[in-house]
């Protein structure tokens, strides 16, 4: 059983960053966020129960989860948001077991450890028995709402709004057992991966 790390960070601190500089160390990634958007595309096994569920008017022209709608349905309806994730969090977690049996049957990867992307992490109790260590992707608030702004086109009270549906950004620092603080250059996070990196393959040596 390869030696898992459960990633997690608020909206906009930079987990996709930090999940690619890891995978220029040869560490496998896998990304619940990217799985998702697998899902919800046109002709993902996600989109027949969303149409049921919500209506064509949530799904687009070209057969996708209409993206910007639904964000707007489940910020202002707290039980649509739960019936979506009920649709959603049960295939997630299928197909991330599913790549997590490959990875520890058939991977030729070269790291002896893999990592978790899941924004939802500490939020959720689906994944607790998967991962060893958790690591949080940490910044300041004030750049989390300016990145997510910046990257989504989304006004500030909607990524406010999305922060607050997240634990605090302290509960979350208090339940992670490495950080990396994402408030420099890229040149920083880069070492600090690479540091983080060398820790966990100290770390999962000794993991059979």
């Amino acid at each position: 059983m390869k030696f898992c790390v459960g990633l997690t960070g608020g909206i906009g601190s930079g987990k996709s960053t930090v999940a690619s500089l890891f995978k220029e160390c040869d560490v496998l990634v896998i990304d619940s966020d990217v799985i998702s958007h697998q899902m919800t595309q046109s002709g993902g096994v996600a989109i027949a129960a969303i149409r049921t569920a919500f209506g064509d008017g949530y799904i687009d022209a070209s057969g996708a989860l209409n993206r910007a709608l639904m964000r707007q349905l489940i910020f202002s309806d707290h039980a649509a948001k739960l019936q979506l994730e009920a649709i959603l969090h049960p295939l997630i977690r299928e197909q991330i077991m599913v790549q997590v049996n490959n990875a520890n049957t058939h991977s030729t990867q070269p790291s002896p450890y893999m990592l978790l992307v899941i924004p939802l992490l500490f939020e959720t109790l689906s994944y607790h028995e998967l991962v060893q260590r958790t690591l949080v992707v940490d910044c300041a608030e004030t750049a989390q709402i300016s990145r997510t702004m910046r990257r989504s086109g989304l006004d500030e009270q909607t990524v406010r709004t999305i922060m607050a549906s997240q634990i605090t950004r302290a509960e979350r620092l208090r339940l992670a057992d490495e950080i990396i603080q994402n408030d420099g250059s890229l040149n920083t996070l880069r070492q600090q991966v690479s540091q983080m990196h060398q820790r966990y393959l100290t770390i999962s040596s000794g993991i059979d």
